[in-house]
């Protein structure tokens, strides 16, 4: 066999390989790269050419990978994710920052914990920078497994896949619920007969917050709540709350200032408890910066006893 890499083998075309993995689609891909079919096609076949082998065949009208296929998907993959990584390194070097770190998170993660979090990081570690991209959790372990950041912190749905990922427990978060001051609707405790009969605010069925959510309320015994908004945003919820639209079970870390300023009133749940784990992900064979470890090591041990960390003032 030739060496792939010494021709025109370019990590283009590995890209668009993957990207066919993906979609299990030459004209998905092409949709989405706005470039005409044969030109995918033509990255696919020239792949097959020097590597000899088979990278797909057709199940209906999916393109499904060979077992050859499956083992260059995956070398592909990790050299598209080593490069971006490499890349990365070395525009930070250009620039001259002594330590960086791109660092993915899910919303409530990002809004609440991290700024306070990073912030009592980069006073003991001020020659370097740091960069939160805020996303949704399946995104930021995409994120992680493509090199385009260098760990993730979010919430995990079970099902998710974490193949070739590092999962590690942080901190478990638990969902409270609040009312507006002047809701009359429910007073400082509810059971869960009354809290099936609340009006609720909550985020979209899509989210791994609602799935959360709803697990948990099932393993309850509630199954017909009245969800009668729905947001994106923790912090659109909370202000429809406010609003007098309903109800809603939020993150604990999202809501402290608003239950320390009065602005909301928690409602005790005694005989609900809804606890969700917050995990630290980063790609198996990952070689991390100095800045890097320290980062990872700080978030690591902000959490004291499960519990998500405090809100840091300064010193």
């Amino acid at each position: 066999m030739e060496r792939v890499l010494a021709s025109q083998a370019t990590l283009h075309k590995l890209e668009v390989f993957c990207l066919v993995c993906e979609l299990q689609s030459v004209t998905r891909v092409a949709e989405r790269m706005r470039v005409a079919q044969p030109v995918v096609t033509a990255h696919l076949r020239f792949l097959e050419e020097k590597l000899g082998v088979r990278l797909f065949e057709r199940s209906g009208r999916r393109l499904v990978l060979t077992l050859a296929g499956e083992r260059v998907h995956k070398w592909a993959s990790d050299i598209i994710t080593r490069t971006h990584e490499l890349e990365r390194e070395l525009d930070l070097a250009i620039d001259g920052e002594l330590g960086s770190a791109v660092v993915a998170a899910s919303m409530t993660v990002a809004s609440y914990v991290l700024p306070p979090l990073f912030t009592a990081f980069r006073r003991l570690n001020p020659n370097g920078g740091i960069t939160v991209q805020v996303s949704n959790p399946q995104l930021v372990t995409a994120a992680v497994r493509d090199g385009t950041c260098d760990f993730g912190v979010c919430m995990l749905d079970p099902r998710h896949d974490v193949d070739g990922l590092n999962v590690e427990r942080l901190w478990t978060e638990r969902l409270v619920l609040v009312a507006a001051r002047d809701d009359s609707s429910v007073g400082d405790g509810a059971t869960p007969q009354e809290i099936e009969a609340l009006p609720f605010v909550s985020s979209p069925r899509n989210q791994v917050r609602r799935e959360a959510e709803e697990d948990g309320l099932h393993a309850h015994g509630i199954v017909n709540r009245r969800v009668l908004l729905e947001f994106g945003h923790p912090e659109a919820i909370k202000q429809a709350v406010r609003s007098g639209a309903g109800v809603a079970f939020v993150m604990e870390t999202s809501v402290r200032d608003e239950l320390a300023r009065g602005l909301l009133r928690r409602v005790a749940t005694p005989e609900i408890d809804l606890p969700v784990p917050v995990f630290l992900v980063h790609r198996r064979g990952k070689s991390f910066s100095g800045f890097q470890a320290r980062l990872v090591d700080f978030v690591r041990t902000a959490a004291v006893d499960d519990h998500p960390p405090s809100i840091l003032t300064p010193a």
